[in-house]
């Protein structure tokens, strides 16, 4: 007894009391720092959408995009009237409803022309391709019970082949492409469902009804609620990329001014001297615009055979322009990471020098195009324009071939004259870059022809659109300059045109 006693007091002596709500104060703790991570990572969710919403609302497009969401529901809307009202619903040959929402669903695009393309496609495509299988099916019926199934099955090879190699020709790729996917489509379906389901044509044409009710709804609400035109697009991309090119050739033409008339320093670097990389990537945009926008009716400034093809020559004779800006922007880097070589700056640029006056008359006469661009009309400013560009640079090829008296003026300081001479390639560059703008000028020139551009009076009362010729403005003319040897022995630099790899 008393060893049962002296083991329960040993036992006692290693128990531990806990308070009764130990347990409890556990769970809350994890419920807490649980409860707390969720609020944190709920707050860090909203503060990554509240900052792209702001984003997407700083967008331009973004209204356009939300209307684009609005119309297409509005779209959806209205067809499945056709599935939930009984009397539409036997009308339209009831399940078969489902490819009027499937049309919508595939044929609304955020243009006209972009809907207007995919509609006309698909109703093309499905009624040639239900007419020819209820062709081919009939004649499958006249043979054998035998030769039915090869007549049917070989002719889907047949057909279902020349289609998909008929997307590879160009004509048909850039136009009909569309169209040709949903003949095979329809063919393949009308054609394996001949077989099995006895009325055929009635299976046919609840089809095209049912994509033609789709189809209606699509370009009703695109036409009549807030349209979208992509030959607005196009004139508002091709203004605008002259514009981001015009301010990039100021900016390199800018950035070599190193010092300015206080002496302080510029930065050696400009966000808008970049802008002709939207240019030279604006390339497949233009041309899916173009080709959309020959599809879209006469609207407002563009009639029906508006010569929406010649705004791709236009973004062309800019790309072939932004190419010289690209090499007139790597020699800006160069050049301004060496301020103390700023002698250089003197002898063709300084404050208001021919180099910096080029440069300004050739952003002009790109602003002009532009202008008359997006107000379609024809004045003499742009001819204006070019005028003034025209003296400007026959002033710096003046100076140009000049330039080597200047140097024999200077003292005989090798690194001086080096770093006088790498001022050439940008002025003949500028010379290059007026050369192509004039074929800008005249691809413009030919558009306001081809589309009836207002012709403008100016203040001479003349209202031709006339663009005065730009002569002696010819790379051979910029880049064969007799200029003799530096103090230093070497030969002037050229520099090369990066559109042919020739010299400039």
């Amino acid at each position: 007894m008393d060893h049962i006693t002296k083991e329960a007091q040993n036992a006692r002596e290693w128990q531990v009391s806990m308070p009764e709500d130990a347990p409890v104060s556990a769970e809350r703790k994890a419920l807490r720092a649980a409860w707390a991570w969720l609020v944190s990572r709920a707050a860090m969710l909203r503060s990554k959408v509240s900052g792209s919403a702001e984003k997407m609302i700083r967008n331009a497009d973004y209204y356009g995009k939300a209307v684009y969401g609005m119309k297409v529901a509005l779209a959806l809307t209205l067809v499945s009237l056709f599935y939930y009202a009984r009397p539409l619903y036997d009308g339209v040959g009831g399940r078969n409803v489902v490819w009027a929402i499937m049309t919508v669903v595939l044929v609304f695009e955020y243009t006209v022309g972009g809907s207007i393309y995919k509609g006309f496609n698909r109703s093309v495509g499905t009624i040639s391709g239900a007419g020819l299988a209820l062709a081919v099916h009939w004649v499958a019926s006249k043979s054998c019970k035998t030769l039915e199934p090869v007549v049917a099955g070989g002719s889907v090879f047949l057909l279902a082949a020349a289609a998909a190699f008929s997307r590879f020709i160009p004509l048909v790729k850039s136009l009909y492409d569309y169209g040709v996917t949903v003949f095979i489509i329809t063919y393949s379906f009308v054609a394996v469902s001949g077989y099995r389901v006895e009325d055929l044509a009635a299976l046919a044409l609840q089809r095209i009804s049912t994509i033609s009710i789709g189809f209606a709804i699509c370009i009703a609400v695109c036409l009549l609620v807030f349209p979208v035109w992509s030959g607005h697009d196009l004139r508002l991309l091709t203004t605008s990329n002259m514009e981001a090119l015009a301010d990039s050739i100021e900016a390199c033409v800018d950035s070599y001014l190193v010092e300015d008339e206080a002496g302080t320093k510029r930065p050696a670097r400009d966000s808008r001297s970049e802008g002709y990389r939207r240019v030279l990537g604006s390339k497949a945009s233009e041309d899916a615009q173009a080709s959309l926008a020959r599809w879209e009716p006469a609207h407002g400034e563009f009639t029906f055979r508006h010569p929406y093809h010649l705004y791709t020559k236009v973004g062309a004779a800019m790309r072939r322009c932004a190419y010289c800006v690209e090499a007139l922007d790597g020699r800006v880097v160069p050049a301004a990471a060496a301020p103390d070589q700023a002698p250089r700056v003197h002898l063709l640029l300084g404050a208001g020098g021919p180099l910096a006056e080029t440069g300004v008359r050739c952003a002009r006469v790109l602003r002009e195009a532009s202008r008359s661009v997006a107000t379609m009309t024809a004045s003499g400013a742009l001819g204006v324009a070019v005028a003034d560009m025209d003296a400007a640079v026959r002033t710096l090829q003046t100076d140009i071939r000049a330039l080597p008296s200047k140097l024999l003026l200077l003292p005989e300081d090798p690194s001086l004259v080096e770093a006088s001479m790498a001022l050439l390639p940008m002025a003949l560059l500028l010379v290059e870059i007026a050369t192509r703008i004039k074929g800008v000028v005249d691809s413009v020139g030919a558009l306001a022809s081809a589309a009836g551009f207002e012709l403008l009076e100016d203040g001479d009362g003349h209202d031709k659109f006339e663009v005065p010729p730009l002569e002696n403005l010819h790379c051979s003319d910029a880049s064969t300059v007799n200029l003799p040897r530096t103090a230093t022995g070497q030969p002037l630099s050229r520099v090369r045109n990066p559109s042919s790899d020739q010299p400039v």
